[in-house]
C-alpha cells in the first residue's frame, strides 16, 4: 500500500487550511485597523452608522466560521477515508470498462481514490465500480 500518496494529500490539505487561517487572521487585524481609523476618522456631524459597522464585523466574523468549518470537514473526510482502507483490501473491483482485479494497494488523492489492482492497473473510485 503506497502510504507517501496518502501522507502527501492530508498534508497539502492540512497546509491549505492552515494557510487560509493565517490568511484570515492578517485580513482580520487588518480589518480591525480599518474600522479603528475609519471610527476615529469620521465626521462628527455626519458619523457612520454603528448598526452598518456591526454587520460588516459579523459578516468577516460569518467568513472566518466559514474557513474554520471547511478545515475541519477536510480532517472528517480524510480521517474517514483512512478507515475505509481497510474495508477494500482484498477485495474484487470491476469498473465500467470492465477492467477487474483484487485491490492491493489504495491511494487517497483530493480529487478522489485509486485502487491498485494485483494486475498492476488502477481504478479510480467512483460511480460504475462494482466492488465484491
Amino acid at each position: 500500500m503506497s502510504v507517501d500518496a496518502v501522507s502527501a494529500t492530508t498534508t497539502s490539505s492540512t497546509s491549505a487550511a492552515s494557510s487560509a487561517q493565517e490568511q484570515l487572521t492578517v485580513d482580520y487585524e487588518a480589518f480591525l485597523q480599518l474600522m479603528m481609523a475609519q471610527m476615529q476618522n469620521q465626521d462628527p456631524t455626519d458619523p457612520v452608522d454603528s448598526s452598518e459597522q456591526l454587520a460588516q464585523l459579523a459578516s468577516f466574523s460569518q467568513v472566518e466560521q466559514a474557513i474554520e468549518t471547511n478545515s475541519k470537514l477536510e480532517t472528517l473526510l480524510a480521517n474517514m477515508s483512512f478507515g475505509q482502507v481497510d474495508d477494500l483490501l482484498g477485495r474484487t473491483v470491476t469498473d465500467a470498462n470492465g477492467t477487474t482485479g483484487t485491490v492491493e494497494s489504495v491511494e487517497i488523492y483530493d480529487d478522489g481514490t485509486v485502487l491498485g489492482l494485483d494486475t498492476g492497473e488502477g481504478v479510480l473510485l467512483g460511480s460504475g465500480v462494482k466492488i465484491s
